[in-house]
């Protein structure tokens, strides 16, 4: 056997077993990944500033962690504060409201029956009460996963940040691939990266306050409502509705239609529809502009803005990175593909 076959023998199940070692932590170590390169030019800024990679590692990573424990801590803290609260009477309305409903539409809202009845008619609603109860439940599971994970996205963002310049070094010397080339795709993927990432902060805490200043208009927790509707507006299509379609059927069973109208008008037609719609695109072109001098290097703002509902979509909260990491991926490969192309035709013309 060729010494060569040997070696690569040994680097492939090497490289199993590896894979079977750190296989539950592979996503984890992913999204670390691909925020370090999100976050590149915050890293290179505090080293400038402090002068140490290790402290600007350190306190890139405390904000990062900033970033998502403290939102959702305040979440969670608040949230059960006030499900505490919850009068069993109230719960008893709202069930009240639903069935009357269910039976005797207003007639402003008739024109939603045929669209929602058959839904509707599935609902057990003797069991609102438990269902809320079940779901609370989901959410804390949810949110202590999310935690976990995020904790740990935390702890390898701060080690790719710290060890980044050394493994990108390493990977240069292993790869079969040119300089220019390693240097295209490093840069096209961190560019892209940079673009998706500031404009998914940006939107979220756009609409998250645009919904907090209504909700608190009418009386209720604006920064609580305000840090959950950010969060669920990453959810394409539904995370909308299932902040302000509460509110709606809430103010409808106490009898404050005004209120009712107005949370659901104003989240489907200024968050959804002239938010989300039309300036979230432009918030990502001009954060896109911003950030990137090059032109080579930008990629199309509604390319980038499918990217994240697609990736939302296939793989959950951290699809919103890797949805554009993977498109932003696939078109530099096509840019290397074609960079070959034109200089197989320099070097054989017909």
């Amino acid at each position: 056997m060729k010494p060569q076959y040997f070696i690569s023998i040994l680097f492939a199940t090497a490289l199993y077993w590896m894979y079977l070692l750190y296989a539950p932590f592979i996503l984890s170590i992913l999204i670390a990944a691909l925020l370090a390169v999100s976050t590149s030019n915050i890293q290179c800024y505090l080293e400038k500033i402090f002068r140490s990679k290790f402290l600007a590692s350190i306190v890139s990573s405390l904000l990062l962690a900033a970033l998502f424990f403290a939102p959702l801590g305040y979440f969670l803290t608040t949230l059960t504060m006030e499900l505490n609260t919850i009068n069993p009477q109230d719960m008893v309305k709202i069930d009240l409201y639903i069935q009357e409903f269910l039976k005797s539409p207003p007639d402003y809202l008739k024109f939603l029956v045929p669209f929602v009845n058959d839904t509707l008619e599935n609902i057990n609603t003797n069991t609102v009460a438990a269902n809320a109860i079940f779901l609370t439940g989901k959410i804390g599971a949810f949110s202590a996963g999310f935690l976990k994970n995020a904790f740990l996205v935390i702890i390898f963002y701060f080690f790719a940040q710290y060890n980044g310049s050394f493994v990108l070094t390493f990977l240069k010397r292993v790869i079969q691939m040119s300089i220019e080339e390693t240097e295209l795709l490093a840069k096209e993927l961190s560019s892209v990266m940079s673009v998706v990432f500031y404009s998914i902060i940006t939107t979220a805490m756009f609409e998250g306050i645009l919904f907090g200043l209504a909700v608190s208009y009418i009386g209720y927790n604006g920064l609580l409502f305000g840090i959950m509707y950010g969060f669920a507006s990453l959810i394409p299509v539904l995370g909308g509705v299932l902040m302000w379609l509460p509110f709606m059927v809430y103010e409808f069973a106490f009898g404050n239609d005004s209120n009712a109208i107005f949370i659901a008008v104003y989240s489907i037609v200024v968050i959804s529809i002239v938010a989300d719609t039309f300036i979230k695109p432009l918030i990502i072109k001009a954060i896109n502009k911003g950030l990137l001098k090059d032109d080579d290097a930008k990629m199309n703002e509604l390319i980038i803005f499918f990217a994240i509902i697609a990736g939302l979509a296939t793989y959950g909260f951290w699809g919103m990175i890797l949805g554009p990491a993977i498109t932003a991926f696939f078109f530099t490969i096509l840019k290397l593909f074609e960079a070959r192309s034109h200089e197989l035709k320099d070097n054989h013309p017909l």
